[in-house]
């Protein structure tokens, strides 16, 4: 058991790895907020960096399809219902991101050197670029939705577990919470992405999942000692 835990805290981190390269780093280094023609020039002139951040965006949806089915093997006898819940829903998302990344390999095509190109003059090559930016960071918003909903049953599972601690199934459940509250605010709310909440609505997600991820490897499935007793490993 101790194998497979540590197989999903590597899975858990090839998905926060590659997860904050192609969400977080690179629209960083690349994206000029508000200027278009600033950002196309970035893009131009960094496509590596870009290019990686498409792979790294694949790279993170396989591992993310592989992880739930780990977490089965580890947290499925804790409770199978809920185990089933957590990967239905993790596995629901994948597809929806893997489409989503289209828009990213668009901006490639955009920025190519193909002859129907020629018929778009500079400002409607910056458009088209910037609204394919765009159509990925509304998919992000509704990928947020499968985001938060896997995470209720996986931090349930956790919380109920005995072998992971019982704050990682807390965080993971007010991250859930906080991705699911994030989406309707965000539609609802042409002010909220600028706000204090928006910032730390997700936080509880990102501290949970990095501490399962770590306890997992590191610790391993370790069943807690009762008293009197020496901690038996799962075996």
């Amino acid at each position: 058991m101790n194998r497979i835990a540590r197989a999903a805290g590597l899975l858990y981190l090839v998905v926060i790895v590659t997860g904050f390269f192609g969400l977080a780093y690179v629209p960083s280094q690349l994206i000029v907020h508000g200027d278009a023609a600033a950002t196309v020039l970035r893009l131009a002139q960094s496509q590596t960096l870009f290019r990686l951040g498409i792979i790294a965006d694949l790279a993170c949806n396989t591992a993310f399809l592989l992880l739930p089915l780990a977490l089965y093997r580890l947290l499925a006898p804790t409770g199978r219902t809920a185990a089933l819940l957590m990967v239905a829903l993790a596995a629901a998302g994948v597809p929806v991101a893997f489409a989503n990344t289209l828009h990213r390999v668009n901006v490639l095509s955009l920025l190519g050197h193909a002859d129907y190109l020629a018929a778009f003059t500079a400002d409607q090559l910056h458009a088209q670029v910037m609204l394919q930016l765009e159509a990925y960071r509304q998919g992000l918003l509704v990928l947020g939705v499968f985001w938060g909903a896997w995470l209720l049953p996986l931090g349930y599972l956790v919380f109920k577990s005995g072998f992971l601690p019982r704050p990682l199934g807390v965080l993971l459940v007010l991250g859930g919470l906080g991705y699911l509250a994030d989406v309707p605010a965000s539609l609802l709310l042409p002010s909220y992405g600028a706000s204090a909440v928006a910032d730390y609505a997700t936080l509880p997600a990102s501290l949970g999942e990095i501490g399962t991820c770590l306890w997992l490897l590191v610790m391993g499935a370790r069943l807690p000692a009762a008293p009197g007793r020496q901690r038996p490993e799962i075996a």
